[in-house]
């Protein structure tokens, strides 16, 4: 049985919108002035995506601007997410700005602007440039002043035509699956850097959201956490305990040094030595004021001690990647959030 909704449905001030993110859909990697990115390099190398693709020419979007915005326009939607890819406007991540890059998003939030979609920028979505990843990437505290930089610089340039701005989009991502599992961008596989770059995400949010601030910026300022409630496999004592202990990897990691300060005690526990290194005033830094809070919401998780860690209840649908379509699930984790944690707008 299905279940359909009309708009009419919804409230009248809910807000319909879109997203993409640059490397996605850009293209031009090679096009005026841009720099290399970690997954221009990551896709280059043999074996890393199974088709062989990669983001060289993506959707074109770089040179079908204008259509694809009226192609959004045509949808009704009154919000649209992108991203900004910092190879892009500084190739090297330090040093000159590029301005045809510049150039390109001035055009894109002109041309929302003009059709009455809000713009809701995202300041990085993966793509870090390839001559800072040759510096030790996001695993390198000097990336976080280089974050920035670059932060206040686009502030600078379309602060006054845009929504709001999240710092980051899925940190999680960007910890684990890029230096833990090394499945994605840039490929590495150790631990102990994917906790350190995880930290040094977080404390470059927070630095960006206090200087942004600092220079009289206004608008709604958030991060963007990928997140799932995560229920054991089964009963047993062992999948509870991994359950609980997997909501503090990809949940509590991310939520308690932004609300709360500290990282959570039993994740540390488990990491051992592995836990990153936290300077003098860092967790202060991280736990700046939240504007709002992006939550992106795939599917329910199931923990277990055996194999596969993931499971869905038989008989319900999966998306082509395998994934339950579960919707509760959203409600679920926005409840469970609202009880544990005192939040800001979602």
């Amino acid at each position: 049985m299905t279940t359909s909704l009309s708009r009419q449905q919804f409230p009248v001030d809910f807000l319909w919108g879109v997203a993409t993110s640059s490397y996605q859909i850009e293209g031009a990697a090679n096009t005026d002035g841009r720099g290399p990115s970690i997954w221009d390099h990551f896709c280059d190398q043999p074996g890393t995506i199974a088709d062989g693709s990669s983001g060289l020419v993506a959707c074109d979007h770089y040179h079908r601007l204008e259509a694809d915005l009226d192609l959004i326009q045509s949808l009704g939607v009154m919000s649209y997410r992108f991203s900004v890819a910092w190879p892009r406007v500084q190739a090297l991540g330090s040093g000159p700005w590029n301005e045809a890059g510049f150039d390109f998003y001035s055009r894109l939030v002109d041309g929302l602007n003009r059709r009455g979609i809000q713009p809701y920028l995202t300041l990085y979505h993966w793509d870090l440039p390839q001559a800072l990843q040759e510096r030790g990437g996001w695993a390198n505290r000097e990336t976080v002043g280089h974050f920035v930089e670059y932060a206040l610089e686009v502030y600078r340039r379309l602060g006054d035509r845009v929504t709001t701005i999240a710092t980051h989009n899925e940190p999680w991502v960007v910890s684990i699956l890029g230096h833990e599992l090394g499945i994605f961008a840039p490929g590495l596989k150790d631990r102990k850097t994917a906790y350190q770059v995880g930290h040094h995400l977080l404390l470059s949010h927070g630095l960006t959201l206090k200087a942004l601030r600092e220079q009289g910026c206004q608008l709604p300022l958030g991060i963007v956490l990928n997140q799932s409630p995560i229920y054991p496999a089964t009963d047993s004592l062992a999948d509870r305990e991994k359950a609980l202990l997997d909501d503090g990897i990809v949940v509590r990691w991310y939520m308690d040094p932004l609300l709360k300060g500290h990282y959570p005690e039993d994740v540390v526990a488990f990491l051992g030595d592995d836990s990153p290194e936290v300077a003098p005033g860092d967790m202060e830094q991280i736990r700046q004021p939240l504007d709002f809070l992006g939550i992106n919401y795939y599917t329910r998780n199931f923990s277990s001690t055996g194999e596969p860690w993931d499971v869905h209840t038989p008989g319900n649908p999966v998306t082509e990647m395998n994934w339950e379509v579960y919707p509760a699930g959203l409600t679920e984790l926005l409840a469970r959030l609202h009880q544990d944690f005192f939040l800001p707008p979602i």
